[in-house]
């Protein structure tokens, strides 16, 4: 979602000191669909065959065909996949092998590399949480969700610097100039935001883990309602890890950075929970939608729903949304191997590099549980059309 809120004269000469502090994207951005590029332009993409592709065979690819068909509802548009998702659409859904000929036939796998040349990076989590919540301040509902605050200048200057796409910059009008804008903890320990709260909720914790992971559902009131807080922007300040936070701070060792072990250790220490969570200047707002179907997964950044087991997030600059991309990595905390083919259906403030991915586990405590821990070596083939 990429517009500007007023006319600024100031944008293009405050622009080289802007951007180095708001071109972060958001953790969980607006939708935006890159083009996507030939094989040939993408340095970091090689082509190979299926057989190269580890576990391409023994994956049930039906599990995968709702969100290859949910993506090619958006990819139809454009002309390089638009005789591919036609084609999707006389395909038996109910036939493995009619699905894996579709693939082989149609498009070309190209492995994922690094500018180091390496092919292997960091696989980790996602997950929609269930806060616990009310519209109304008061009793355990004491931390703010907000909506976007009306003054949170968002701006994208892609078409005057084509190297800039897929980033935006953030950022607040003071006089005739444009300023970053404020930090966590600015805005949690202001009034600035009075007036913006979507929902109140009980735990400061989890709200911090909901702006990470982008979206999820609040239960008002004991259960009488549940809704949806989907990203709606962000304040453009670069996302920083708390968990390296704590590592930095002797406070434990990388290997247990886990959320789980994150969240505990904050437990153990209340006096000093603002200051890690201000550790991570960034801020997600949101925007209610209905739940309709509970079964379906909330939006990624590609405008589409979430697919479990079947929907990750990249960093568009190497890989486009919407494409297909046969993931090979392991279960959290185990050797046992994850291979399986996934749609680029969303991306992340912390998913830069090529060689990068974030899995989408689905809705609950369980999925919770296992994307907290997911922190896996793993390597990308992307599929592209002949």
């Amino acid at each position: 979602m990429s517009f500007v809120r007023r006319s600024l004269p100031a944008i293009a000469t405050a622009f080289a000191l802007f951007l180095t502090a708001c071109t972060t994207p958001p953790q969980r951005p607006a939708p935006v669909v890159p083009a996507v590029p030939a094989p040939s332009a993408a340095a970091t993409l090689e082509l190979t065959t299926y057989a190269a592709l580890p576990g391409w065979g023994a994956d049930d690819q039906r599990e995968a065909w709702p969100a290859f068909l949910t993506s090619c509802s958006v990819l139809i548009k454009r002309p390089q996949w638009s005789g591919v998702c036609a084609a999707a659409r006389e395909v038996n859904p109910a036939d493995g092998a009619a699905i894996r000929s579709f693939f082989e036939s149609s498009l070309n796998p190209y492995r994922v590399v690094n500018a180091d040349g390496t092919d292997t990076g960091l696989v980790t989590g996602y997950y929609e949480p269930l806060l616990r919540g009310s519209r109304k301040r008061g009793g355990n509902y004491k931390t703010p969700l907000y909506r976007a605050p009306e003054d949170l200048l968002t701006i994208d200057l892609s078409s005057v610097y084509p190297e800039l796409k897929n980033l935006r910059l953030r950022g607040r009008v003071v006089g005739n100039k444009v300023v970053p804008y404020a930090s966590r903890g600015e805005l949690t320990q202001s009034a600035a935001m009075k007036g913006k709260e979507l929902v109140w909720v009980d735990d400061p914790v989890e709200a911090f883990f909901l702006q990470v992971q982008g979206s999820g559902r609040v239960e008002l009131d004991g259960g009488k309602e549940t809704i949806r807080l989907a990203y709606a922007d962000q304040n453009g300040l670069p996302y920083k890890s708390i968990g390296r936070y704590l590592v930095d701070k002797g406070e434990m060792k990388m290997e247990q950075a886990s959320a789980q072990n994150i969240k505990a250790w904050v437990a153990s220490h209340p006096a000093r929970q603002q200051e890690v969570l201000n550790a991570n200047p960034s801020y997600v707002f949101f925007r209610e939608e209905p739940l309709v179907d509970a079964a379906v997964g909330p939006k990624g950044a590609q405008g589409v729903p979430l697919t479990p087991g079947r929907s990750i997030a990249v960093d568009p600059q190497h890989i486009a949304l919407g494409a297909p991309v046969f993931l090979s990595t392991t279960q959290p905390n185990s050797d046992q191997s994850l291979q399986r083919l996934v749609m680029a259906q969303d991306t992340g403030g912390a998913i830069r590099g090529a060689v990068r991915a974030d899995y989408f586990w689905g809705f609950g405590r369980e999925a919770g549980e296992r994307a907290g821990a997911m922190k896996q070596r793993g390597m990308l083939w992307v599929l592209l059309p002949k």
